[in-house]
């Protein structure tokens, strides 16, 4: 059983990582910092509501662990597929449960690259699954369906201002497959609150139900915007506070691999600049 210090350090540690699949998805090389004594063994891409493949994240390997990242919300079609909150059933679990339909469809195109990776490393290492915004969706079917499905059957997940994935039954499901979960949730961050608990679709009476997965870490910042409350390099400097030795450390020896202060602000603008007027689901 890990202490809280061990939490607040896993936590930076792996909110940058998720920093670092912005960074993957807006060079056009693809390239992106890797922290020290990992490499890369997976690329993740995934289809959202068009037939185009986008960079979703990446899956990186050390001696030790091995780590599944997706992206949040980052082009226009990851915005309608945010927004498609009807719900499907998931079908890669034997319980009758409900999933959102767009974050599942970008998770099931994306999964037997998923797949297929994991094949060639050993279930022996710890694995650990995290994601940001749409991503920490992503990441949370990723753990349920690792953890039912393959060798990897303890996967730890990490994510940051997730918003809600499934219904109260897929929720009741997640706790029984993944027992090591921590949903880093700023109280400010409109992502969290979202899709509603009770979902209803345009002029239509058909009610879709939400319920978040456990387990609730919270954190409280304002950072003066609705986007700045939400973005990664927001959630690292938060977290950062908390062991702020540890997150020197970890960014001298990773030159490039921590959100710079500056980040904050530039993602707000990017990530929000859509949000306006869209639908505000991821």
């Amino acid at each position: 059983m890990g202490t809280q210090s061990d939490f607040e350090k896993r936590a930076i540690f792996l909110a940058a990582v998720c920093g670092q699949t912005y960074v993957q998805f807006g060079n056009p090389a693809g390239s992106f910092v890797i922290p020290m004594d990992f490499s890369l063994t997976h690329t993740i891409q995934a289809k959202s509501i068009t037939k185009v493949w986008e960079v979703f994240g990446f899956v990186i390997e050390s001696p030790q662990e091995i780590i599944i990242a997706f992206r949040g919300t980052s082009s226009t079609t990851d915005w309608i597929s945010d927004a498609i909150a009807s719900q499907m059933r998931f079908k890669f679990i034997k319980e009758d449960s409900l999933t959102h339909r767009g974050f599942t469809k970008i998770y099931s195109s994306a999964r037997d690259g998923i797949m297929s990776a994991l094949t060639n490393l050993s279930p022996d290492k710890k694995l650990y699954i995290t994601g940001h915004s749409l991503g920490a969706a992503l990441a949370t079917l990723c753990a349920i369906d690792l953890a039912a499905n393959t060798a990897f059957s303890s996967p730890i997940l990490y994510t940051f201002g997730s918003p809600r994935v499934g219904n109260p039954a897929f929720a009741k499901a997640f706790t029984n497959y993944v027992q090591n979960s921590y949903r880093v949730a700023n109280q400010f961050d409109i992502v969290t609150y979202a899709p509603p608990s009770i979902y209803k679709l345009p002029k239509r009476e058909k009610k879709y139900y939400y319920s978040h997965v456990r387990a609730l870490n919270p954190l409280s910042f304002q950072n003066g915007a609705v986007g700045l409350n939400h973005v990664i390099s927001s959630y690292f400097d938060d977290l950062s506070r908390l062991e702020p030795e540890f997150t020197i450390w970890l960014c001298s020896i990773n030159p490039g691999f921590c959100p710079p202060a500056e980040a904050t602000s530039k993602a707000a603008k990017s990530e929000y600049g859509h949000r306006q007027i869209h639908t505000p689901i991821n």
